[in-house]
């Protein structure tokens, strides 16, 4: 099994990288990439980051982007977005990076007021109360769900056969929060697992297929086990998201590993009966007082995971 954690790409050099091989991390994820204008700078590019990985010990195993606009709205950049993406997935394919993490929402995550937790840590918070005394609205990415299932649809039929062909999987990771309804002016239709489904049916494909955030899909407030049985047995989990959460699908915070409402050794154990062999990743981590980039939380997590790898797995 493989743990898997990410770098920002001004952040990917030999200290930091040094540190994730030190806290027992496998695979390396940047997040968001630089974009260039040529397949050749991002093939140049590719290779540069997997050389600098693997001197570390390190597998270059994934790349992750940010939803464009041009793309989730159909504006008139579109072909020129999704071109651009073309090239990235020729590049992975030509590098050996299988694996590209997206999203498709046109308005990104939202949270309220952080809460604070043992040690005085901050808690990345949602409470959907809170965010409607004051509703987010962005006038210039109004779109109701019709208009984004035919801008999915149009994306996904022209992506996933060079996906496909350059033996890239595609990871959508979910809304976040997952609400299925329009926020900020926007519709969201990442939201759910039957959301899913039927964007896998858009394009059947092994290509076209989940990050499964367990921190989002739990927000949603599904069984998180059947959950995950479910989407591992189509073999639609690319790699996992693997947080812990406290609360609501409309109140909840993002905790350490040992204190959410998940119990993670079970959720572990239904990877591993579903097939699913990794990597796992942590995602957030809630903020410590006092700490280096994070470095801290990613040690515990890291640690946290890698033990419970070596209990379910071995």
């Amino acid at each position: 099994m493989f743990i898997q954690d990410q770098l920002t790409a001004d952040r990917v050099n030999d200290d930091n990288l040094q540190f994730y091989k030190a806290i027992g991390v496998d695979y390396l994820t940047i997040y968001p990439p630089p974009e260039f204008d040529s397949g050749e700078e991002y093939t140049t590019y590719y290779a540069r980051m997997r050389k600098l990985a693997e001197s570390h010990g390190l597998k270059l195993q994934n790349i992750a982007i940010k939803g464009a606009d041009e793309i989730t709205l159909a504006l008139p950049e579109r072909d020129r977005e999704i071109e651009r993406l073309k090239q990235m997935l020729r590049a992975m394919g030509k590098v050996g990076i299988p694996t590209l993490g997206y999203n498709f929402k046109p308005v990104g995550n939202f949270r309220t007021e952080a809460t604070y937790g043992r040690g005085g840590t901050v808690y990345s918070t949602f409470n959907y109360d809170a965010l409607m005394q004051d509703p987010p609205h962005y006038p210039d990415k109004i779109i109701d769900e019709t208009a984004m299932w035919e801008n999915i649809d149009y994306f996904l039929h022209e992506i996933i056969p060079v996906a496909e062909e350059n033996q890239v999987r595609m990871a959508l990771h979910p809304d976040d929060p997952p609400i299925p309804e329009p926020l900020g002016g926007a519709a969201r239709i990442v939201s759910t697992l039957d959301q899913y489904k039927r964007i896998f049916n858009l394009v059947p494909s092994r290509s076209n297929a989940m990050l499964f955030c367990q921190g989002c899909v739990t927000e949603m407030g599904v069984d998180v086990y059947e959950a995950i049985r479910d989407i591992g047995t189509l073999g639609k989990i690319v790699y996992v998201h693997f947080r812990n959460v406290k609360g609501a699908p409309k109140d909840f915070q993002e905790v350490f590993l040992d204190e959410g409402d998940v119990d993670m050794v079970k959720a572990m154990k239904v990877y591993k009966d579903v097939g699913f062999n990794g990597p796992f990743m942590m995602d957030h981590t809630p903020g410590i007082p006092g700490d280096r980039e994070g470095r801290e939380g990613h040690a515990f997590a890291a640690g946290y995971i890698r033990a419970l790898i070596q209990s379910v797995y071995q």
